[in-house]
């Protein structure tokens, strides 16, 4: 089976204006890549716009009307997120494609899938945009996935920024485990360690919140001494990722150390995590990036893995931050009880 590529230039038409990092020469850069070096193994999918169900499981009826009242004109909806008359359209277009790579995915059509969107959505709230994104595209597929019968979601966000939208929507179930790492404290200032979980879903929540300057051995140790052992504990049906490239050294509005090489390190690991745990069912949602070249880059390095062409391991040489934190996280976790999804369920 192929590795699905959702994408679709109408993404091109959010357009939240002249000098916003998130601009649409994001994704162009990353097509104009694949353009130029095509990847064997893989297949170009077109999405459809998510339907008024698959929004309204996540957000409210109130935001949704408001941002459908938008469409076609242009708004600030908070100081770092505007609407462009295209950008309705394409959010709910890139939430739609989320939602038709876990289907993809779900029903064998492909072993994996890849949606590269825009507006991203791990910082979109239930009732309002925030950062750049307007409809959480990782909630969305969480609980499209859910309806078609997965019991346990794994959503993993590996964007430099804390996925403060889509750990709060899960953060009182046990169904969705949602994992982050995140340069910390920095915007948007959630994602503390201590953060777990509330009521039953304690302990379902791992965040891991590094200082700046980690590189790809320090993710490594993140994933090999807590992501990895949670996401086997959790035994989920179905990965989701929170795909987020702003955490490589390149990238102009964070402070960490990460390569091409880390990004497919982390992609290695969840695919074979995903081959263990769920027949590989692995589902990869653009979220940020803002070096164009290290954003298509780093792209292309994970598509690479998921293809098969590809397989990338961690370097040593993990520094001294790295481990107190997710000591930190862990001791966190024990205190919730034991029984969340980093020890079972």
């Amino acid at each position: 089976m192929p590795t699905s590529i959702f994408t679709d230039p109408r993404f091109l038409e959010h357009d939240p204006g002249r000098g916003h990092p998130e601009s649409p020469a994001r994704l162009a850069a990353i097509l104009a890549e694949l353009a130029a070096r095509p990847l064997a193994g893989t297949v170009s999918r077109t999405p459809r716009a998510a339907t008024d169900a698959e929004l309204e499981a996540v957000h409210s009826a109130r935001y949704l009307a408001d941002i459908r009242a938008l469409a076609g004109t242009t708004a600030a909806l908070d100081p770092d997120t505007t609407m462009s008359p295209g950008s309705y359209d394409a959010a709910t277009l890139a939430a739609g494609a989320a939602v038709g790579a876990v289907e993809e995915v779900w029903s064998g059509r492909a072993d994996n899938a890849f949606a590269l969107v825009r507006p991203p959505g791990h910082h979109a709230e239930a009732q309002g945009a925030m950062g750049f994104c307007l409809l959480n595209n990782a909630a969305i597929a969480a609980l499209a996935a859910r309806r078609l019968g997965a019991e346990r979601v794994m959503v993993l966000d590996w964007d430099v920024h804390h996925g403060n939208g889509t750990q709060h929507i899960f953060q009182q179930r046990r169904d969705v485990l949602y994992l982050s790492s995140h340069q910390y404290p920095f915007y948007p200032g959630t994602g503390a360690s201590e953060e777990v979980g509330a009521g039953e879903g304690a302990g379902y929540t791992v965040n891991c919140p590094l200082p700046a300057g980690q590189g790809d051995a320090d993710y490594g140790a993140v994933f090999h001494d807590l992501f990895l052992p949670a996401g086997e504990a959790f035994r989920p049906d179905i990965i989701i990722v929170s795909a987020g490239f702003d955490a490589h050294a390149r990238d102009p509005l964070a402070d960490m150390l990460v390569t091409e090489r880390g990004f497919a390190a982390m992609c290695t690991s969840l695919a074979e995590l995903a081959r263990n745990r769920c027949a590989g069912k692995l589902v990869l949602l653009l979220e940020g990036g803002y070096h164009l070249q290290a954003l298509a880059q780093s792209v292309r390095a994970c598509l690479e893995v998921l293809t098969g062409a590809r397989r990338e391991d961690f370097p040593g040489g993990v520094g001294r931050d790295a481990p107190d934190v997710i000591e930190a996280t862990q001791a966190a976790l024990r205190r919730a009880g034991g029984s969340g999804g980093a020890h079972g369920s």
